[in-house]
């Protein structure tokens, strides 16, 4: 039985510069998310997922610490910024060292129609273009939350709702300027005729 990770740094050091380093780390959990619990072929699996070789590193549950009858993550030990790791399992206990670190997904039960994996990548997308300096920040946020993809995807869609109605008062204002300017050059034209 493996107890804590194999060593203090499982991943090497991040690459420098000519040589180009993601600014995120993803940990991401295969059981629950992408497998089905019954499942065994993961290295087929990751190998269908990522052709092109995006997965960079393949860690294992010696790469875990067994605490309390479950595999939990600790990100101290990956060897990179932890303001800028996220973990993604379906549990919460897997990353209950580093809380904020998480997110914690609805297993995926097999069915095909699961949405999931979408609003994920949406929600990891929306962390990335706004240059998320911690994502501590952001995750702890909807720490507490029992879908916090759900909760994301109903804040993107009132701040959606938010910007539209900004953008309808804005075009009105605008039309209002235009009809005032336009009456008020009319105005001053014939106040200059004789």
């Amino acid at each position: 039985m493996i107890i804590k990770p194999t060593g203090p740094c499982l991943l090497p050091d991040p690459l420098q510069e000519p040589y180009y380093q993601p600014p995120y780390t993803l940990v991401l959990e295969l059981t629950g998310v992408l497998l089905h619990p019954e499942w065994s072929t993961t290295f087929p699996l990751i190998d269908s997922v990522d052709p092109h070789g995006f997965i960079s590193y393949r860690l294992f549950r010696e790469a875990t610490r067994y605490m309390n009858g479950h595999h939990v993550k600790d990100i101290s030990c990956l060897n990179r910024d932890p303001a800028r790791v996220v973990v993604v399992n379906c549990k919460k206990e897997a990353f209950r060292l580093q809380p904020y670190n998480g997110v914690a997904l609805q297993p995926w039960d097999g069915n095909p129609d699961d949405r999931v994996l979408l609003d994920l990548s949406a929600f990891l997308k929306t962390i990335a273009l706004n240059g998320v300096e911690d994502v501590r920040n952001i995750l702890e946020h909807y720490a507490l939350e029992d879908d916090p993809l759900a909760a994301f995807k109903q804040q993107q869609s009132r701040l959606e709702q938010e910007e539209q109605r900004r953008l309808a008062e804005l075009s009105k204002s605008k039309k209002q300027n235009l009809f005032l300017g336009s009456l008020t050059s009319r105005l001053w034209s014939r106040s200059k005729q004789p």
